[in-house]
Parts: structure tokens; C-alpha cells; sequence
């Protein structure tokens, strides 16, 4: 159903196959565009983009399961209980 088509990157300018297999798995998860820029400018695009993040803000919590100090990535409410890495990992192999 699908061929292999040559493209043009829009950052450097270079052609690129966008393989049919490429195109059933962009048909798949509903894209309606061509990819615009080949892998090498997309994997570098996204290097650059993930590289400016700031670093997450951590909070300092008491665990609720064992007592330690931890560190989370959210602010925690007080309507929950909060849990360190190894006892959230004890609680939800519990729940399941």
C-alpha cells in the first residue's frame, strides 16, 4: 500500500527516504504531515530541546512508610501519603 518516497530535510537540505514502514506507523498513531526533517536534524533537534529543560524542583518529605528522608517531584497536599522509591515500589506491587 505504501512506497518508500524522497523527501527533503528543511534544516540542512539533504534528501531522506520516509520508508513505507515509516508511513504505515505514522498513518497508525493519526499524523496527518510528512516528517520535514530527516533522522540525523530530527535526533539533533531533539537532543537540543531536551537539553534546555531546567532540572525538576524536588521536595523533601518524611515516608510514610518507613520514616526516611526522600526527595519527590511534586508538592506534596497532605491528603495522601507520600512514599520513598522502595516503599512505593512495595505498595504498588501490593495493590496489583
Amino acid at each position: 500500500m505504501y512506497q518508500d518516497k524522497t523527501l527533503t530535510c528543511r534544516d540542512c537540505g539533504n534528501e531522506f527516504v520516509f520508508s513505507a514502514s515509516e508511513q504505515a506507523f505514522f498513518a497508525e498513531k493519526g499524523f496527518q504531515n510528512e516528517p520535514s526533517r530527516c533522522p540525523a536534524c530530527r535526533a539533533a533537534r531533539r537532543a537540543q530541546n531536551g537539553g534546555n529543560t531546567a532540572p525538576r524542583q524536588m521536595y523533601e518529605v518524611i515516608c510514610d512508610g518507613c520514616g526516611c528522608t526522600t526527595q519527590v517531584p511534586f508538592q506534596p497536599r497532605g491528603d495522601r501519603p507520600v512514599y520513598c522509591r522502595e516503599c512505593f515500589e512495595a505498595q504498588r506491587q501490593n495493590r496489583f
